[in-house]
């Protein structure tokens, strides 16, 4: 079991944490409020590709939570980050809905042709023939791969669907270059948050319903790391990581009476 009386700051994953599909979970939000009430620390750290942080935050508020874009953390932002370090600016999006906007208003230019970085993200649907085709011959020509995330597979209200991670394996084989992991279970990703909090890893917990992407990630940085039973959590998934959360809950709602 961990020792709350060590952890300052919570960094909380979203889909299957807080929300399923368009149903909050009953109980997150006043499990938010005590946390704000007794003085930890938080921010939201999310594989999340499909939309820009300002259309996180929305979606969040339509839910129900009080939740700002400046406490939310996605992958895009850490590409950003490190598409600037490069000195260079210009890359193919392989996502979906309207995350190019945060590369836009980054001074990002998205292309289709003469490129140095081709970015995957969950692009559903867009992971067609031809645009797979497309980031194949743009990575062939030189482009590097961002990976904005590595998972497997992620939770729908009709059941689990593939993610990102079974695509970029795809073209890491087919192109013989690996790509750059943005997301989790990046630490350089989880840094980012980190840092705003101003916290160390050894004073923070990472909630989240994925026990490879979340928890053993954080913990492999230093971080505790809390596994819930909500959104695509899997009990012989789980048992057959290897990984030993710090905790287990049924629902971060019951965090609550720990705090």
């Amino acid at each position: 079991m961990m020792l709350l009386s060590a952890i300052r700051a919570f960094l909380i994953d979203l889909d299957g944490v807080l929300y399923k599909g368009n149903n909050p979970y009953p109980g997150v939000k006043e499990c938010l409020q005590k946390m704000e009430e007794l003085g930890y620390g938080y921010r939201f750290v999310s594989n999340s590709t499909r939309r820009a942080r300002d259309s996180v935050a929305e979606r969040l508020q339509g839910l129900g939570y009080d939740i700002a874009a400046r406490q939310i953390y996605t992958p895009p932002l850490a590409a950003i980050e490190h598409i600037k370090k490069s000195g260079k600016e210009r890359c193919f999006l392989l996502t979906t809905g309207d995350v190019h906007r945060d590369f836009e208003q980054a001074g990002i230019c998205v292309s289709d042709k003469d490129v140095d970085y081709v970015v995957m993200g969950d692009a559903g649907d867009g992971f067609t023939f031809d645009r797979l085709n497309q980031a194949l011959r743009l990575i062939l020509d030189g482009a590097q791969i961002l990976a904005l995330e590595m998972d497997r597979y992620w939770s729908e209200p009709q059941g689990l669907v593939l993610s990102t991670g079974p695509f970029v394996a795809a073209l890491e084989y087919a192109t013989g270059k690996k790509a750059l992991l943005m997301g989790k279970p990046s630490s350089d990703f989880f840094q980012l948050a980190l840092r705003d909090l101003r916290v160390l890893p050894e004073e923070a917990a990472m909630i989240g319903d994925d026990i490879l992407t979340d928890v053993h990630g954080a913990q492999e940085m230093g971080m505790q790391g809390i596994l819930v039973k909500t959104g695509k959590y899997r009990e012989d998934i789980a048992n057959s990581s290897g990984v030993k959360p710090d905790m287990v809950l049924q629902s971060m709602a019951d965090l609550a009476r720990c705090l």
